[in-house]
């Protein structure tokens, strides 16, 4: 062995050189084409946004490939550039060809309030959460148009529809209509129907077309719907559904019926007798079953809101979801066993894709693991029929048949966090694991094969003497057996060590998809996630065992779901300990676009790097946390400095109004809420918050992190409903309140606000005080108001604001008899603006109180096509016999007033049209 070392030292031995480039292969795009090829196509992709029309993009690929033909018989090099070129023009041209979803145009005339029978064959049934009993907030006669009744049970039916009742006045007959719906079938009296896919039904049902937010970054739930073959939502109760027999089930409806089937042998496991037995600890409960559904069949609906939330706040939520990461998994678990049985490479590819390819259709077959099983099947194809298995250009080849076959989900966060996840192992940490500890690592491994150490470095090789040494004295100390302890332990170590280099590069390389699409900085994702893998890659198969075992019986089950159970809640209890803490989570504005992309160069230059020198890799560990400090970096909010803003952010049927002082101060008053989006329980299935998913990105799109105050005008949901996200998100420093109602959600926010630190302040009319350099005089509730019932409109707290000669109302929902009382103390002068109360209701806006606010400019937030009716025609009448101009969000969106200290107003709408 001496003989060994002295060798390499005298140089005799291996190339130094090759000592220390083993393991680390420098970045050479010409051995990875399709690598190549899939980031032109990719940037092509991009370019296409500008709208090429197609003809253009076909006259410009006949031209490169002229060229490139012209250049492989003259010059290689300008043919290298065609071909990127030709590349970049095909991204162009797929883009540009790739179909839309269907907008349902047929089935539209047909969503106009009016209660139709509807006939048409069930594609996918799944049972909802229990619903909360719904309360009516407006004494509006048109309110039980959109009250859903209550109901105990409830299921989601995505029906396909074949015919629609034509209805006139003297007419009614069925006729032929495509389209889907999401209909709500509610067990009003009796149970509900046992509905299988493929069935055919018919019932009375009034289509809804759902809201659209016309605000930056809203999350839409029409589009949600839509990529489902879904245009419409809808409602009916059990009892007056008709079963009219058994329809044709495609390939759809077999994996919709197959994912369900998995999801209830869950369910009934859960509530079988041998479960029931076990004690809590080992006992699976509703909500255990709720994520394994969602963790083995990708079936979220019995997901805990809870528990998501907290798996969200430490960016573990990925592992409890089948996602791409999932079916990836999966497959090289699959891959590596069918190696380790000697089976030949091409037997194990095809078992992989085939295994895993089932796997994904009993999980719903949804587009993200669509995607993820093209890109696994391209990858093992790519990699079997690569000469040298270059994993950068197999990687290449998955990315370019997942762009040509799919190109919209180059823009998705789920293809674009798969690739960055892939690029940070494979072309960061694990090269630089290689150019530092890695030689080390290996060496542990085959310890008493000493012939090895001649072709090592000396370092190394002297490394791997001393484990031997050490090994001797352990074994001279507690026998033979213990010879291999001191080479197992520092195995371990290295694994240990490896696991966490892979951690923390992963989690500082996604800093910028969690901060553009979750808007979220995950302090303790990577502590987290270091728990949860670990436990995850156990519970998962303990998972598959359980479901097995309880096909055959469910005490078979019993060892197998103990052992499940136990897992499951000790994960729960780890993350939910950890998410409790205040700082586990912050919520930022994403990047601007200079800065996403400084950081996607830098990552390039980060893979360049690890694989250049052992000095160009410090640069790259320096570099990486300076991109995750400059995507995290907080931004100046977008304010306009000297003016008082409002701005009604269109939130559907409800209220939501950000104020900005001239100071800068940022004030939300109200939040928005269910009425007026999706259905409640379309709502509960599709996790739907007005807050986190409409008020929040608004917020973020101006680069706010934090408010100042939130003012709640009174307890109804339509401006309540959003604000427990928003207290959450943005962290207020005060929430203003009026009276308090005796409300459960309005205590649970006032809970809330506790627990996260924010100061609550009561005001009533005639209070005063300067916030943000505005004065703001309360108006109302009179302090005499009491409400010791349920809360009503007129609980409404109104606010006036003062700056210079410029003057803003906000009046929430506010009746006439506040309205009544506002004027009679004679508190009312002349505004500026006026929030028009009560969404343009008759019941607010009275002449009297309208002619002593005589403003320049009203605002009415209001639902488009609500069934209240709102706004009354008397009200807008009444506003433009005023001459007042008049902004409504359901027809100009999310709408700005800039208001200067001289008194002038400043209109910007959604469209940004002033």
């Amino acid at each position: 062995m001496n003989r060994a070392l002295e060798a390499g030292k005298s140089g005799c031995g291996p190339n130094p050189k090759l000592w220390r480039e083993a393991g680390t292969e420098r970045l050479r795009f010409g051995r990875a084409p399709l690598l190549a090829a899939a980031a032109w196509f990719a940037v092509g992709e991009i370019m296409a946004r500008n709208r090429q029309p197609a003809i253009v993009l076909l006259i410009a690929l006949v031209a490169l490939v002229g060229l490139a033909l012209a250049g492989l018989r003259w010059s290689l090099r300008s043919a290298t550039l065609a071909l990127a070129a030709i590349w970049m023009v095909v991204g162009m041209w797929c883009a540009e060809v790739q179909p839309s979803p269907a907008p349902q145009t047929a089935l539209q005339n047909y969503a106009d309030g009016l209660s139709r029978q509807v006939r048409g064959r069930v594609v996918r049934v799944r049972e909802l959460p229990p619903r909360q009993k719904a309360v009516d907030q407006d004494n509006d006669p048109a309110w039980w148009l959109e009250k859903e009744p209550d109901a105990a049970d409830a299921v989601s039916v995505d029906l396909a529809v074949e015919d629609v009742e034509y209805l006139t006045p003297d007419i009614s007959r069925m006729v032929p209509v495509p389209g889907g719906v999401r209909v709500t079938v509610l067990a009003d009296a009796g149970s509900l129907p046992d509905l299988k896919c493929g069935d055919v039904i018919e019932g009375p049902m009034r289509l809804k077309v759902p809201e659209r937010y016309r605000d930056p970054g809203a999350w839409q739930y029409a589009d949600y719907l839509l990529a489902q073959g879904l245009g419409f939502h809808a409602t009916v109760k059990a009892r007056k559904m008709t079963m009219l027999g058994m329809g044709a089930r495609d390939l759809q409806c077999r994996v919709y019926a197959a994912q369900s089937w998995a999801s209830d042998k869950i369910s009934a496991y859960v509530r079988s007798s041998p479960n029931r037995r076990m004690p809590p600890t080992l006992r699976l409960s509703t909500d255990d079953a709720g994520m394994l559904n969602a963790m083995l069949f990708g079936d979220r609906t019995g997901l805990n809101r809870a528990l998501r939330l907290g798996f969200e706040r430490t960016g573990s939520f990925h592992l409890f979801v089948v996602s791409g990461m999932h079916v990836a998994l999966l497959a090289g678990l699959v891959f590596w066993v069918t190696r380790r049985l000697r089976l030949s490479e091409w037997l194990a590819t095809l078992l992989t894709i085939g295994l895993t390819a089932g796997y994904a259709l009993l999980t719903g077959f949804g587009v993200p693991v669509q995607r993820a099983l093209w890109m696994v099947a391209i990858f093992l194809v790519a990699r079997l029929l690569s000469r040298d298995r270059n994993v950068l250009n197999a990687l290449g080849a998955a990315a370019l048949g997942v762009l040509v076959w799919s190109p919209g989900s180059l823009f998705e966060a789920s293809f674009q966090m798969t690739f960055l996840a892939i690029i940070a192992i494979g072309g960061i940490a694990v090269p630089l694991w290689e150019r530092g500890p890695g030689d080390y690592a290996r060496a542990a491994r085959h310890l008493w094969d000493e012939w090895e150490d001649v072709r090592l470095h000396p370092e190394v090789a002297q490394f791997r003497v001393m484990l031997r040494v050490w090994g001797e004295a352990f074994a001279e100390l507690l026998g033979r057996w213990a010879r291999g302890v001191p080479a197992l332990m520092v195995r371990y170590g290295f694994w240990a060590l490896e696991l966490g280099l892979i951690g923390v590069i992963v989690e500082l390389v996604m800093v910028l998809p969690m901060a553009v699409y979750f808007h979220r900085a995950t302090v303790f994702a990577l502590p987290a996630n270091m728990l949860s893998v670990p436990l995850v890659a156990v519970l998962a198969p303990m998972a598959v065992v359980t479901f097995c075992a309880m096909l055959v019986s469910p005490a078979l089950a019993m060892l197998p779901g103990a052992a499940t159970a136990f897992l499951l809640h000790g994960i729960a209890d780890v993350i939910g300990r950890v998410s409790q803490i205040r700082t586990a989570d912050m919520r930022i504005p994403g990047p601007v676009w200079p800065v996403a992309l400084l950081a996607v160069v830098g990552w390039g230059f980060c893979c360049w790097a690890v694989r250049r020198s052992r000095a160009w890799s410090w640069v790259a560990v320096a570099v990486l946390p300076l991109i995750a400090a400059m995507v995290l970096w907080p931004e100046r909010p977008v304010t306009s400095p000297g003016m008082l803003e409002v701005t009604a952010i269109d939130v559907g049927q409800g209220d939501s109004l950000l104020v900005v002082s001239p100071e800068g101060k940022a004030m939300l008053v109200d939040a928005g809420g269910p009425v007026g989006g999706p259905s409640e329980a379309a709502a509960a299935s599709s996790g739907f918050d007005v807050g986190e998913e409409v008020v929040a990105p608004y917020l973020w799109s101006r680069r706010i992190r934090r408010l100042d105050v939130v003012a709640l005008s009174h307890a109804h949901s339509d401006h309540m409903g959003g604000m427990p996200a928003i207290l959450r998100d943005f962290r207020p420093r005060e929430l203003w309140v009026g009276i308090d109602p005796d409300s459960e959600a309005y205590r649970e926010l006032l809970a809330e606000a506790k627990k996260l630190g924010v100061a609550v302040k009561h005001f009533h009319a005639g209070e005063d005080l300067v916030w943000g350099g505005t004065e703001i005089s309360m108006l109302a509730p009179e302090p005499t108001y009491r409400n010791d019932g349920a809360p009503v409109n007129d609980d409404s707290l109104v606010m006036r604001m003062q700056s210079g000669k410029a003057s803003v109302l906000l009046e929430g929902d506010a009746e006439a008899p506040s309205e009544r009382a506002m004027v009679a103390d004679g508190k009312m002068q002349p505004m500026t603006l006026l929030k028009v109360g009560h969404h343009g209701s008759n019941s607010s806006t009275t002449p009297e109180f309208f002619a002593e606010a005589a403003p320049k400019d009203a605002v009415i937030s209001v639902g488009k096509g609500n069934t209240f009716g709102h706004p009354r025609v008397e009200v807008i009448d009444r506003i433009a016999a005023a001459h007042t101009r008049l902004y409504r969000t359901d027809e100009f969106g999310l709408t700005t007033f800039l208001l200067g200290r001289d008194g002038g107003i400043r209109e910007v709408t959604g469209a940004g049209d002033e």
